[in-house]
Parts: structure tokens; C-alpha cells; sequence
């Protein structure tokens, strides 16, 4: 589910600096990670949250996938945070 372009809004990019986190890291996490939520229903595109660790740090992509055009959307990236999700940033606690 990622394609061959990737789409990204001013507000994604401003938020990845903001983090500290490059289109290198993304691009990782698009092509190397695992999805650990998927959002099948989603309008007007199906989406997914990423997962993938890059060098010592968790990072989650979230991205929408335009089958039609083949490209990746860009919502957000950010690292995980310990107190809403488990040890291995695979799940959300409750």
C-alpha cells in the first residue's frame, strides 16, 4: 500500500521539523515498516499507521494510500509516546 509518489501537505512537513524528523526517516518507515493499524474505510482513502525504528527511535507514519493515482499521503510522523502505546509501539493501551 505505498506508491510510487508521495504527497505531502505544508502542515505534514512543519510538523516533521518541528519533531526533529526528516523525509529520509519517512521514507524508511514507508518502505521498511510494518502497518500496525489499518483504517480500510477511510475517505477518500484507505490509511494506516507505520511503524519502523530508525537508528535508536520509534517513529510512526501515518499515511493514506490513492490506489487510482498510486501515491502515498503523508499525514503526520511522530514518535510514539510510552504512555499511549506498549513497550514496542505496536499497540495502543487503553
Amino acid at each position: 500500500m505505498i506508491g510510487d509518489k508521495i504527497i505531502s501537505r505544508v502542515h505534514t512537513v512543519e510538523r516533521m521539523f518541528e519533531r526533529e524528523i526528516g523525509l529520509e526517516d519517512v521514507r524508511y518507515v514507508l518502505q521498511k515498516g510494518e502497518a500496525i493499524e489499518n483504517y480500510v474505510g477511510d475517505k477518500p482513502y484507505p490509511s494506516a499507521v507505520m511503524l519502523a525504528w530508525c537508528a535508536e527511535r520509534p517513529l510512526h507514519v501515518v499515511m493514506a494510500y490513492n490506489k487510482i493515482k498510486d501515491e502515498t499521503i503523508l499525514i503526520t510522523a511522530y514518535e510514539p509516546d510510552v504512555e499511549q502505546w506498549d513497550a514496542e509501539f505496536r499497540t495502543r493501551r487503553s
